[in-house]
Formats: C-alpha cells, structure tokens, sequence
C-alpha cells in the first residue's frame, strides 16, 4: 500500500489547521506544512481551491482578516483576487489541503478520511 502524504496551508494559530494537523498525525499519515505566516501560497496552487470551491467556498467571511482586506468592496479580475489572498491568509477557510486529487478546505472531517484511505 502506497505511503499517503497530504500538503496542509494553514496559519499555526489556527484552531482549524491545528484540528487538521492533530487528525492526520493520530493516523500516521505525513504531513507537508505551509506556514502561511512564513511562505505565501503560490497562485497556481491557490488557484486549484479557488477552481474547486469558488471564491465563497476558500474565504473565510466570518473572520477580522477579510473584513480588514477590503476583499467585501473590491471588485477585482481572478489574477488580483489571488494575489490579494495570498497577502491577506487569515482571510482564506483554513486549512487548505491536498491529499492525492482530494482538495479540502476549512474544517471538512469527511474529506480528510477520503486522503487517508487514499481514494
């Protein structure tokens, strides 16, 4: 059986990422962290969620961040609306992962059983 590795985004003080995190590590699957503090997501990647999810289904709404990004009044073309995410992570629905072809974002227990059973 192939070893299953999935790419985690997230910020650390994020209680999402960190239920993410704790999920995969209790069922020993490796996880590649993106501190999103440190290393900005790149477009293509951020791209990929955005593509999946729409751009309702990667921002966070509800949070300071994207209410302080001025992201609710911009109205902005695909290529700026990504870069200004990536300037502004708090305001993404943490943690994007990417496990095999299964995307997930924010809080999404069933998809993240999907990654570990590698389907």
């Amino acid at each position: 059986m192939p070893e299953v590795t999935v790419q985690m985004f997230g910020l650390k003080k994020s209680a999402a990422t960190r239920a993410a995190e704790r999920f995969f590590k209790e069922r020993r699957i490796k996880v590649h962290f993106v501190d999103l503090a440190t290393k900005p997501i790149s477009k293509g990647e951020l791209a990929r969620f955005q593509q999946k999810f729409g751009s309702d289904g990667v921002l966070d709404k509800e949070s300071k961040a994207y209410e302080d990004s001025g992201l609710p009044y911009l109205r902005l073309s695909e290529e700026s609306f990504l870069s200004k995410l990536a300037e502004f992570p708090a305001a993404l629905n943490l943690p994007l992962v990417r496990g095999g072809k299964v995307l997930s974002v924010g809080e999404d227990k069933e998809s993240w059983v999907k990654m570990v059973e590698g389907s």
